[in-house]
């Protein structure tokens, strides 16, 4: 039997930052946790594990060891615009587009920050 788990992780603003997960994961707030300094999101569909944002008051300054990584579904001929396309979606919810992977020349994935600096990618 698999072990429920929540992923946690700290922030400046816990709540602008589980607002920008819960957007780009369909997630939504996590119903009953109502912390000023901090903030959960969930799965509506109770599948995904919860994601916490806790108050910190020191700021990132070095890369994250564990991170969020979001795949795109979708048909492999139309993966490349799939993923640009949901690259731009977050670049206006708040996050920053680094640069686009390739291997072999072929393209990969979208390295990207969430609005505090924390990288992910999209593929």
């Amino acid at each position: 039997m698999a072990t429920h788990w929540t992923l946690g992780g700290d922030a400046s603003d816990p709540h602008r930052l589980a607002a920008f997960w819960a957007g780009a994961l369909g997630y939504v707030a996590e119903p009953g946790y109502d912390e000023p300094d901090g903030a959960s999101i969930i799965d509506p569909s109770g599948r995904g594990p919860a994601i916490s944002f806790l108050l910190v008051p020191e700021v990132k300054t070095t890369k994250n060891r564990l991170h969020i990584d979001l795949r795109v579904g979708g048909d492999t001929d139309q993966r490349e615009s799939l993923i640009r396309a949901k690259a731009a979606e977050l670049v206006a919810a708040g996050a920053t587009e680094i640069r686009a992977e390739y291997y072999d020349g072929r393209f990969g994935h979208v390295v990207m920050l969430d609005p505090e600096g924390n990288e992910f990618c999209v593929a």
